[in-house]
């Protein structure tokens, strides 16, 4: 009786395949970590004014209008708190829409418990009113 041993045939093995598949993982995992993280939203806002968005530091949107944070916690479901201020004085504030991020569910659990609500980048919210 002969035992045979090795690989099955098809069966790729070695060091490029692993190579390749940790590549592809590599790839893929940042990528999740750049979409995953963040929640893009589109302003207009009057000349010369910044904007501070659930009490975290003030920003002024890039040349397109884009602003790029961390997303919020459930507190901004209703809406995303906001100041617009001119020369650091408060001009306007109110809530900015926001929806329920669907890929905070594919970040168990901690996406889901903290950072479940992101801009709703669908429209542009326009604050020069």
């Amino acid at each position: 009786m002969s035992v045979k041993t090795g690989s099955k045939p098809g069966l790729k093995t070695g060091a490029k395949t692993g190579v390749k598949t940790r590549s592809t993982a590599i790839v893929l995992l940042c990528a999740a970590l750049t979409f995953g993280c963040t929640t893009t939203g589109y302003f207009e806002l009057p000349p010369g004014s910044e904007i501070e968005i659930y009490e975290r530091p003030a920003v002024t949107p890039d040349s397109s209008g884009m602003i790029e944070m961390k997303p919020f916690f459930w507190t901004a479901a209703g809406g995303v708190p906001y100041k617009l201020k001119k020369n650091g004085e408060v001009v306007k504030e109110g809530r900015l829409p926001a929806r329920f991020r669907v890929v905070s569910i594919f970040w168990p659990p901690l996406a889901l418990i903290y950072w479940p609500i992101g801009f709703n980048s669908d429209q542009t919210n326009d604050l020069t009113q």
